[in-house]
């Protein structure tokens, strides 16, 4: 449902439930676009999934409702406002993990309804793609690179709501791939920070392929790389603490080619689609974007093509419900609304006229 839009300021608050992050948060999106956080509250889960080696979605959607509530009013009472201020709500519908995502929108619909203002149902991955508009202050287009436990892909952001995807990973996502390199060398859960740490103090010094380097599409693979770090794994078992920080440094080494690779090739696409006038900004967001030395492969990269690089701030990568509020007042501010019979989407893809041999929206 659209209504007639507004250029009035507009303070959301938004809810984030997708999946082991229990997030409410206050944005204010100013009458010239800028956008300002108010308040921002993130209620871990890790204990609780930890032990069980990755995200369990039974006591994800449990710890959802028995966290949110509190959520809201602590990120209201940090924002220094009541209900009565806010313009409208906006809730995670999808992808995610279905009961998590119930929890969110029930209780996200149930405030707009009982305040009497707008509800916009906010795809997660639409958040991340928007994000470097609230913290820089970006326009339209741009290149996005999106990397998570769930989503490894390249798309043009041209709009709200108008996304062209160029590029996404044939197998396993990056932030799978570093998950499950963790898992492999004994490093727990969640894998990336793991094996980031661990990388610290080793050497590129494993030889490791570098799947689809140098191919004319922008597409990721790789699982040949999680293959084949097992194989060089079991090759040297037992393995000291030596060893397993320098098969970290080397998978590290070998994530960081490939996407700058990838990346390079999504610029060049990028140009070919909307011409040399369009702005040169790549956006990396997604938890992935967190790690610092995919960050400095990709600022090497940027300064190369003579792209700006924006890497929103580690806390706005993860997930989070400042973006999600965020992309509910950016759509608010067109007047596009949802009414109380939007429903919670497992695979909710940015650009749904994409061949679908290019992968769903799908978050793990």
């Amino acid at each position: 449902m659209v209504t007639d839009g507004k250029d009035a300021p507009l303070t959301v608050l938004g809810i984030e439930t997708s999946c082991d992050e229990t997030a409410a948060a206050v944005v204010r999106r100013d009458a010239d676009g800028q956008g300002t956080i108010l308040s921002s509250v993130v209620r871990s889960q890790l204990d609780l999934h930890a032990v069980y080696g990755g995200v369990v979605p039974e006591i994800a959607a449990r710890a959802h409702v028995e966290m949110l509530d509190a959520a809201i009013l602590q990120t209201l009472a940090e924002a220094k406002l009541g209900l009565d201020a806010i313009d409208g709500i906006a809730a995670t519908a999808g992808p995610g993990l279905i009961g998590g995502l119930i929890v969110g929108l029930t209780t996200g619909k149930a405030i707009a309804l009982g305040r009497g203002v707008p509800f916009i149902a906010v795809n997660h991955l639409e958040a991340h793609a928007l994000t470097a508009g609230l913290t820089d202050g970006l326009g339209f287009p741009y290149l996005l690179l999106l990397v998570s436990g769930g989503h490894t892909q390249s798309l043009i952001v041209k709009d709200v709501g108008r996304y062209e995807r160029l590029g996404t990973t044939l197998d396993d996502a990056l932030g799978e791939a570093f998950d499950k390199a963790a898992k492999l060398l004994g490093l727990g859960y969640p894998g990336g920070p793991a094996v980031e740490a661990r990388a610290s103090r080793g050497r590129d010094s494993i030889k490791l392929p570098r799947p689809m380097l140098g191919r004319p599409d922008p597409h990721f693979s790789l699982a040949g790389l999680k293959t084949a770090l097992r194989h060089e794994a079991l090759a040297r078992a037992p393995l000291s603490e030596s060893d397993i920080a320098d098969l970290c440094a080397s998978f590290q080494e070998a994530v960081a080619d490939i996407v700058s690779d990838r990346a390079a090739r999504a610029m060049a696409l990028y140009g070919e689609h909307l011409g040399q006038e369009a702005q040169r900004v790549l956006v990396v967001a997604g938890g992935v974007a967190a790690n610092r030395r995919l960050k400095e492969a990709l600022e090497m990269l940027a300064r190369k093509q003579s792209f700006r690089l924006i890497v929103p701030p580690p806390e706005l990568c993860t997930d989070n419900a400042a973006m999600i509020a965020w992309a509910g007042a950016m759509r608010l501010s067109r007047g596009i609304v949802d009414d109380l019979s939007a429903p919670a989407r497992a695979r909710w893809p940015l650009d749904p006229d994409a061949s679908p041999a290019l992968g769903a929206g799908v978050k793990a």
